[in-house]
């Protein structure tokens, strides 16, 4: 492939990066999230120390399959395991010794250096909706995907102040060949957002494209040294690792690029009906998943992930900001902090089909337990709907502004001398108001969050301006939101390498949508 990529860095040249940065208008982002509150811890020692035990269980008796992956099975052969067929079992603490390699935290680089994060001990960094088919908008309702949309949410997502990562597949551009359409949406993320990105991981040759575009983009020198993607790698649970998915992670870590190994369970159809039992399945196929990639290649960087819900034994739908769903997350949290590894976890979920009261409710229950839990890495952080099979552009916005309240709550509770306002409470007195007073003057800008969606006016004005719920307020902020978009500064050349290695590859395949 690297006669598509070309090898170069730029052919603009620093003076055409240097006048495109000069007229371009960046947005303001805030810096991820560096907690000052404590983690909630739900287990006590000894519940840690069975559900550890018995997930060690798991590996050594039980197994896990690596199918269609004979590579993946000489590996671990190679590494000390009984490899029966395509099962894999894992002696007691051979998994917990191969992990040890990874790192417990490292940076994601940006093209933008200033929006560099760092996933890991006490951060947590903010990442949109990832993987919907179809789109929903107050207007056109609910239809397929196409490629303007996923352009639409990079721009939204970039010019969303308390995001900090660009995400992945925002939404599936349904209108672009399967086998070609990973190429345009690493593209816009890469052009019209100066945010980090995820890579594609349907295919191993997708995750090797996203690789050469990222050294088109960042210098293969940089790329070789630096982690500049993050990978969303899921297991097919219970106990699955698949060729596709595996493929992909090699891809990754043999570059140094970043993945989160995520078990994707429905609690009652891919795990057990019950907290403990779904946390030891959970440690079982993290364990297995990260000591994979560091037998790939040790020291190559990764996230522990945990994409848990339940099941409504009603209708079979899957649940969203249950109180079964916290306590595996917490639970989580716990075991991935005591494995030493960065975690991801929630997001803004919900099952609701409209961005209305059910999913505010489900969402905000599920932003809240994912920042008390100690997630280091938030995916579908805005902008999920009906359960994932929707980006909804209302929501996006909706759930990005509440993003400033998870802000808000990290900084906990400053005690320095004008957190204190014992100045404040001379000066005001008895009977008084603080409004005039030095002390709010100086503070008042910065001291409460502020919306940039929900209503806080008097009625009458509310009423005056067309009585708008918060979804038309949501619509009305994504239309002023794109008509103001503009796109971040890049150097000529390194756009056109870009463009020319997107034609080149999609010129070489026929179109196929399977």
């Amino acid at each position: 492939m690297s006669d598509l990529g070309g090898g170069r860095r730029a052919r603009g040249g620093g003076g055409s990066a240097r006048r495109a940065e000069r007229t371009a208008v960046s947005f303001e982002t805030a810096r991820f999230i560096e907690r000052n509150i404590p983690n909630f811890e739900i287990l006590n020692d000894e519940a840690l120390e069975i559900i550890e035990r018995n997930a060690e269980t798991v590996l050594e008796e039980i197994g896990v399959n690596f199918v269609e992956n004979p590579a993946a099975l000489e590996l671990w052969r190679a590494a000390g395991a009984d490899v029966r067929g395509e099962r894999v079992h894992i002696p007691r603490g051979l998994a917990r010794k191969l992990i040890s390699t990874a790192p417990k935290s490292f940076t994601q680089h940006a093209r933008n250096p200033e929006r560099n994060v760092e996933i890991g001990g006490r951060n947590l960094v903010l990442a949109p909706v990832y993987g919907p088919p179809f789109v929903r908008d107050a207007e056109g309702g609910r239809r397929y995907a196409t490629i303007e949309d996923f352009r639409n949410f990079v721009k939204l997502g970039y010019m969303s102040k308390w995001l900090h990562h660009s995400g992945g597949t925002v939404c599936e551009p349904t209108d672009v060949p399967v086998n070609k359409r990973h190429l345009d949406m690493l593209l816009a993320h890469m052009t019209l957002s100066d945010k980090p990105y995820m890579g594609s991981v349907t295919e191993p040759s997708r995750a090797a494209d996203s690789v050469e575009m990222s050294k088109i983009l960042f210098g293969s020198d940089f790329v070789d040294q630096n982690t500049v993607m993050t990978s969303l790698i899921n297991i097919n649970s219970p106990m699955t690792f698949d060729g596709i998915m595996m493929g992909a992670l090699e891809v990754y870590a043999k570059a140094n690029q970043a993945a989160i190994i995520s078990p994707f369970i429905v609690g009652g159809a891919m795990a057990p009906v019950t907290v403990a039992g779904t946390l030891t399945q959970v440690m079982a196929e993290c364990l297995a998943g990260v000591a994979y990639s560091q037998l790939v290649r040790a020291g190559a960087p990764v996230i522990m992930g945990a994409f848990v819900t339940s099941i409504d034994m009603n209708s079979g739908a899957p649940t969203f900001g249950t109180p079964e769903a916290a306590h595996i997350t917490y639970g989580a949290g716990q075991l991935a902090r005591r494995l030493g590894l960065p975690y991801r976890s929630g997001g803004g979920f919900t099952g609701s089909k409209l961005p209305d009261a059910q999913a505010a409710y489900e969402s905000a229950n599920s932003l809240n337990m994912a920042l008390l839990a100690g997630v280091n890495f938030m995916l579908h952080a805005c902008g999920w709907l009906e359960g994932g099979l929707v980006s909804s552009y209302e929501k996006f916005v909706m759930d990005a502004d509440q993003l400033g309240c998870l802000h808000g709550l990290a900084k906990g509770i400053s005690m320095d001398a004008n957190g204190q306002a014992m100045e404040a409470i001379r000066e005001v007195g008895p009977g008084g108001h603080y409004l005039g007073c030095e002390h709010t003057q100086a503070n008042f800008k910065s001291a409460f969050w502020r919306t940039e969606v929900l209503d806080y006016k008097p009625f009458e004005t509310w009423e005056e301006e067309g009585a708008r719920d918060t979804q038309a307020l949501a619509s009305a902020r994504v239309k002023k939101m794109l008509a103001d978009y503009q796109a971040p500064a890049l150097d000529e050349g390194i756009a056109e390498a870009l463009n020319e290695y997107v034609a080149k590859k999609k010129a070489s395949m026929p179109d196929a949508f399977m």
